[in-house]
């Protein structure tokens, strides 16, 4: 998917809300575990509730590749239902992987061709072949790591070194590699003050931002100081939405959560001027 068609897609759903498919089987409903492919069904399940407030879907690998061959089934089920079923939605493989130039094309090849997702999370720390074979497939995006919400973040993230920040440092040299355009960066939610800097430094780029529910992150000030003159935003949303609740009604729990926060979006947007 373009950025173009992303962006069409916010100005028609009035919305920048990424869902966040962190499938955990001590979590979800009880009495879909007797299903063939749990997994799979809890997923369909969301994605059917909530994709009329939702313009991006994020399964994060983690939690399937924790169940072995059975989890990169239900991995592989949930894409062909996606882009079947919903293929205007933008979707994001949360893989964070980085590794040397040829192991890196092997990655790339995997989610873009076999998987057939639009992006894939990728760890900076490697340098531009890590990245680049990520940006080589047109109509596909790699979004960078940059400034997590993690505590770890300030281990490295916030370096001082000639009077810029390590982040910062990330930032502009990634918009010197081939295809930098195709381009997204990844800004943890909890960070929200550092947010103008990185417009300075990446005006028009989108960015994925995690970290606003569960963890705490201001969607307000997510909205304030990230959004630009085409909204630019994916705020995601993980466990606040697809866990509201463990019962009968979990979708339609997820879809009430998904259209209030789709609502205070729709909100920001206006304010902006974009809808």
């Amino acid at each position: 998917m373009t950025t173009e068609a992303l962006v069409q897609q916010i100005k028609l759903k009035k919305s920048f809300l990424c869902i966040g498919l962190d499938i955990d089987l001590d979590k979800i409903p009880k009495h879909l575990k007797k299903e063939a492919d749990p997994i799979f069904t809890f997923a369909k399940h969301i994605i059917d509730a909530t994709q009329k407030y939702a313009v991006a879907f994020k399964p994060n690998l983690a939690f399937f590749e924790s169940y072995g061959v059975e989890g990169w089934v239900s991995f592989q089920k949930i894409m062909k239902y996606l882009n079947v079923n919903y293929p205007n939605h933008f979707t994001i493989a949360d893989a964070k992987r980085g590794d040397i130039g040829n192991t890196a094309k092997r990655y790339a090849k995997a989610f873009f061709e076999t998987y057939e997702v639009d992006s894939v999370t990728v760890a900076p720390y490697m340098g531009r072949d890590a990245v680049e074979p990520f940006l080589s497939f047109e109509g596909k995006h790699a979004i960078l790591l940059v400034l997590t919400s993690n505590k770890g973040a300030e281990n490295f993230q916030y370096t001082l070194e000639n009077n810029e920040l390590l982040f910062q440092k990330v930032l502009k040299t990634s918009l010197t590699w081939e295809h930098s355009n195709r381009l997204m960066y990844v800004v943890g939610a909890t960070k929200a003050d550092a947010l103008v800097e990185i417009r300075k430094i990446v005006p028009d780029s989108f960015l994925l931002v995690p970290g606003v529910g569960a963890q705490g992150g201001s969607l307000k000030e997510v909205s304030e100081f990230g959004m630009n003159d085409q909204c630019g935003l994916l705020v995601n949303s993980s466990r606040g939405i697809i866990y509201k609740s463990q019962g009968s009604d979990f979708a339609a729990a997820a879809a009430t959560e998904a259209r209030v926060i789709q609502q205070e979006m729709a909100g920001y947007l206006n304010d902006k001027g974009i809808i």
